[in-house]
């Protein structure tokens, strides 16, 4: 499943990168830290590599 704004993507890719130890853990906060604890690695690639052109910025937009 694809992300559906640029906010989304980049919390993914927060997430992501923490999941995958590149990042500390500490530094999550929001939505990243949220998808960090309920997603696999798998669910955290695909809204990562969402092309961000044109996502909206946020999901309401």
């Amino acid at each position: 499943m694809p992300a559906t704004s640029k906010a989304q993507q980049k919390a993914a890719g927060a997430a992501l990168s923490a999941k995958r130890g590149e990042t500390d853990t500490s530094e999550l906060k929001g939505a990243s830290k949220s998808m960090y604890e309920s997603m696999s690695e798998d669910e955290l690639e695909d809204f990562a590599e969402t092309k961000r052109k044109g996502l909206p910025d946020k999901k309401g937009d």
